[in-house]
């Protein structure tokens, strides 16, 4: 049972487009510090829960509600100040390819208004914690594509939100790069306190998140002895990690990896191949 004020807050939310309904009631909860991971099919709607929590779409029925705020009653100039609340790590990047990483890092910095020193020195900083910060100069296109990933996090980062929402950060990647794209979200999480939306189409990073913590007394990565099923923090304060799939703009099924691996479902299943 969650004990705490959730952070994010969906409360039978509708979104409809000319097509009709595309989300149909969807409601849940993300606790201080948890990561939930949407998990569906293309067009299961994932996407769009991630663009209505940043504020970027609004539900047509329903209420999301995010530190507090209702959403869906703030004016355009409160929703953007609101969102400098989020970091957002775009599917595949998208990263400016005219700008130097530097420059893609700064960007939402400068767009607030934030003076150059202290750009300056966030942008260090965030590509610092990506491990990134000697390719400050060079352009996008000189980077593979697991660097890339790892320059859209240190930009979603460089403001210090506390909420970021993951858009497949995985995508594409092979199962080395995924890893340290995990390992750095674990590190946001277990050292920053970040709370996070993730959705992707693979099921291996939501147990690479429920399976492991960052240990920052010893500045690596170790195994959960055990993995709290459906409490918001196990006994120690360790972050929960909860699963969410999505089918046809529903919540299918809720809960944590030991309810997935032992259901029966034949859809939940398509996911463990």
């Amino acid at each position: 049972m969650k004990t705490t004020e959730p952070v994010i807050s969906f409360e039978g939310v509708h979104i409809s487009f000319d097509e009709g309904d595309v989300l149909h009631g969807v409601n849940f909860q993300v606790a201080p510090r948890e990561t939930t991971v949407l998990i569906g099919e293309t067009g299961a709607g994932k996407t769009l829960i991630l663009k209505m929590a940043a504020g970027l779409l609004k539900a047509t029925q329903g209420h999301v509600r995010v530190r507090g705020h209702d959403l869906s009653s703030m004016r355009e100039t409160e929703l953007l100040a609101f969102r400098r609340e989020i970091g957002f790590v775009f599917q595949e990047g998208a990263l400016f390819d005219s700008l130097t990483v530097g420059e893609n890092v700064a960007y939402q910095l400068e767009e607030e208004g934030v003076g150059a020193e202290e750009t300056e020195q966030r942008v260090r900083e965030s590509l610092r914690f990506v491990e990134l910060e000697q390719t400050m100069d060079k352009l996008p296109d000189e980077l593979s594509g697991g660097m890339r990933r790892r320059v859209s996090i240190a930009r979603a980062i460089a403001s210090r939100p506390p909420i970021v929402l993951y858009d497949s950060p995985t995508a594409g990647l092979d199962p080395v790069t995924s890893q340290t794209i995990i390992t750095l979200i674990l590190r946001l999480r277990d050292s920053l306190g970040v709370t996070s939306l993730l959705a992707t189409n693979r099921l291996q990073d939501a147990f690479g998140l429920a399976n492991y913590r960052f240990d920052v007394k010893e500045n690596r990565v170790v195994k959960l002895l055990f993995t709290p099923a459906d409490a918001v923090h196990s006994g120690d304060g360790q972050a929960v990690t909860n699963i969410m799939v999505l089918r046809d703009g529903r919540v299918y099924f809720e809960g944590g990896q030991k309810d997935i691996l032992e259901s029966q479902d034949e859809y939940l299943k398509r996911f463990l191949v």
